[in-house]
């Protein structure tokens, strides 16, 4: 995507990067556009990098992504569910979700929650409030999810070699 300076159309909440700290972009705003994916925008506005919602697309004046799930006879959030909405998680900064860039290690229900224990690319990385935020949050869109508990864990560490090769290919970093 080319970045893009837009106006904000009205008031919106905005989670800041890499704090996770909410933020209102006031309408009228003009802020640059410099990622859509998954549903989700990253915007600069007056040098701060921050988050748009998915709900808030319009005003960004982007049509809204809305996140679908196959049918399940499952009273429980089916996890092949939780997959697909975890799939539509990107890093803010890389062009690639967080499934295939190797930040997932597991997956888990236990009774009404849903346990993920998940990385990031390095362990000084700021993003991990911003992505522990989405994550919850497109994951409680799962159909009879009501609790989610995401856990940072750093052992192992994170490598390039946990990206699928699509990502590696993506990046540019396949090494064969």
């Amino acid at each position: 995507m080319k970045r893009q300076i837009v106006t904000i159309t009205r008031d919106c909440n905005a989670r800041l990067v890499p704090t996770g700290d909410q933020i209102t972009v006031p309408a009228g705003s003009f802020v640059t556009l410099t990622q859509a994916l998954g549903g989700t925008f990253t915007i600069v506005i007056e040098g701060n990098m921050a988050r748009i919602a998915g709900a808030d697309a319009d005003a960004l004046g982007m049509p809204r992504e809305i996140l679908e799930f196959s049918a399940s006879t499952e009273p429980a959030p089916a996890l092949e569910h939780v997959w697909h909405a975890l799939r539509s998680v990107f890093d803010p900064e890389i062009p690639v979700n967080i499934v295939d860039l190797g930040l997932i290690y597991t997956v888990e229900k236990d009774n009404d929650c849903i346990n993920i224990q998940m990385t990031l690319t390095a362990p000084g990385c700021g993003m991990g409030p911003v992505l522990v935020a989405e994550v919850e949050d497109r994951v409680l869109m799962v159909p009879a999810a009501r609790q989610v508990s995401v856990e940072l864990i750093f052992d192992p560490p994170w490598s390039r070699d946990m990206m699928s090769e699509e990502a590696q290919l993506e990046l540019g970093v396949f090494a064969p």
